[in-house]
């Protein structure tokens, strides 16, 4: 007769007061003699979108993000060369139909388009009307058994903005990529502070929570004896995974801490960010990447959508040497040195998210790595951001679980970028036979 160990349960927490902590995977959660994929604690797939505003250099005569070669081994174009390290795990998709409809509300249809595949109706206020987006409609099938069915995440303030915003299109359409329904749209939180209580700060009362931050005291300090006990049950590989993520949590809340002294410390003329929220774009950006990464780490949410900045953003990057914003970088005229300008904000973006891209490569996630058991989607709902080109939305796929070192190029003007929707739906576990206002059912060739 064969005993096998009891297993410690798949969903098991660190509860103190005012926190609820996760535990990550770790190998006691799977039972003795018990192959890993036979187990429920085989490991959950994540997905995540990330946008960037404006387009890419991507002119008739300059093309700085698509490669020349279709298929296996292709040549790492400028703006993608942050990416080359990840190449494994890199799938370029060329040629899809992005954003459609008129001349105007260009921005709004990119940044709506993206993950619904369906243009908006022109409104006013929050009377706004597109499609549910892909990251919603997997996440009802795959979110229901986190904390987080799905969280969506950016980096720019725009609860100050009203009317209308770009060509007659109500602001709030610049505001999110995701949409619960085609008339709600999901708020994306721009406060680190905001997002991890939500994830840590479960139990107890607000007025718990607030006095553990008045005393400067760690989230963690309220769980430390009852992860001392969870711990002495573990092998050392699992003490070691165990010990590795709270400090995971523990770093993301001491950057957090010195944000907020940061903003207390700017003078009363000085425009204040939000509690919380760092006063460096690089830092917030970093900050939010590595929310996500104890988010899929502890299972705490499986879908996420991060906007790196928003449509018609007027962020300027000083740090690479320039004072142009964004947006007006991106209308380069084709001159030589306004591309240039416009390949290194591209070329910064890309970088900050393929340091992400390591984080996840280098996390233990099961028997393999976080990285191995997610599939992220970068990219933007524009090409040519100069003249507002809606064709060849540039996309980029990084994955542990779909084929890399690829460049799939799809028949150009006739493939909607609701295709890929329906191939990362399947590759998901979601089967749909079409998404959006133009799908028929078509693929793109993830698989």
């Amino acid at each position: 007769m064969i005993i096998l160990k009891k297993s410690m349960p798949r969903r098991t927490f660190l509860r103190g007061a005012g926190a609820t902590i996760a535990i990550p995977f770790v190998s006691a959660m799977v039972p003795s003699l018990t192959a890993l994929a036979n187990t429920p604690a085989n490991r959950p797939r994540r997905l995540g979108f990330v946008y960037v505003p404006h387009g890419f250099v991507m002119t008739d005569e300059v093309d700085w993000w698509t490669p020349e070669k279709a298929g296996a081994d292709f040549d790492m174009t400028r703006t993608m060369m942050p990416l080359e390290r990840h190449r494994d795990n890199l799938t370029i998709v060329s040629n899809l139909m992005g954003s459609y409809g008129g001349d105007a509300g260009q921005h709004t249809g990119a940044a709506t388009t993206w993950l619904t595949d369906t243009y908006p109706v022109k409104s006013q206020g929050t009377d706004v009307r597109a499609g549910i987006s892909i990251d919603q409609v997997i996440a009802n099938q795959v979110g229901q058994e986190t904390v987080y069915p799905s969280m969506q995440l950016a980096i720019e303030d725009v609860s100050q903005l009203a009317g209308t915003c770009d060509a007659g299109y109500s602001c709030a359409y610049l505001d999110t990529v995701s949409y619960a329904s085609p008339t709600k749209q999901l708020p994306m939180q721009v406060n680190p502070r905001v997002v991890f209580e939500g994830m840590f700060g479960g139990t107890g009362t607000a007025e718990q929570r607030l006095a553990r931050m008045q005393q400067n005291r760690s989230i963690l300090d309220s769980v430390l004896k009852e992860a001392q006990s969870v711990s002495s049950d573990l092998g050392h590989g699992d003490r070691v995974r165990l010990e590795d993520y709270l400090e995971n949590i523990r770093e993301v809340e001491r950057r957090i801490e010195v944000a907020e002294g940061r903003a207390g410390e700017l003078s009363a003329s000085a425009p204040v960010s939000p509690v919380g929220v760092p006063d460096l774009f690089e830092e917030h950006v970093e900050l939010m990447f590595d929310l996500l990464h104890v988010a899929y780490q502890a299972d705490i949410s499986r879908v996420s959508t991060f906007m790196m900045a928003r449509e018609l953003s007027p962020l300027s990057y000083p740090q690479l040497g320039f004072a142009d914003p964004h947006h007006s970088i991106s209308h380069h005229g084709n001159k030589d040195d306004m591309m240039e300008k416009k390949l290194s904000v591209d070329r910064y973006h890309t970088e900050l998210f393929s340091k992400f891209v390591d984080r996840l490569a280098s996390t233990p996630d099961g028997e393999g790595t976080l990285l191995d058991n997610t599939l992220l989607m970068y990219g933007s709902g524009m090409s040519n951001g100069n003249l507002h080109v809606k064709l060849r939305v540039p996309v980029a796929i990084v994955s542990g679980f779909v084929k890399g070192n690829r460049h799939i190029q799809v028949p150009d003007k006739t493939v909607p970028i609701g295709d890929l929707h329906v191939d990362i739906a399947k590759q998901m576990g979601v089967y749909l036979e079409s998404f959006g206002e133009r799908s028929k059912g078509g693929t793109v060739g993830l698989s």
